[in-house]
């Protein structure tokens, strides 16, 4: 394995890191109820995706 000669500064090493961006989820609204759902994912709310249900909801009373 390879041993650095000199050392790395935190500039220089912080530079390297520099190519990740943090972005937020892309987020779209339910076709059945209208609540806030991620891409991809069943809606927590009704259970629906796709327009389908997928999940029943258990009621509470």
């Amino acid at each position: 394995m390879a041993h650095p000669k000199r050392k790395i500064s935190k500039q220089r090493r912080d530079k390297r890191r520099t190519h990740y961006k943090a972005v937020a989820p892309t987020i779209s609204t339910c076709s059945n109820c209208g609540a806030s759902v991620l891409y991809h994912r069943v809606c927590a709310e009704c259970g629906y995706y796709k327009g389908k249900l997928a999940i029943e909801q258990a009621e509470v009373e």
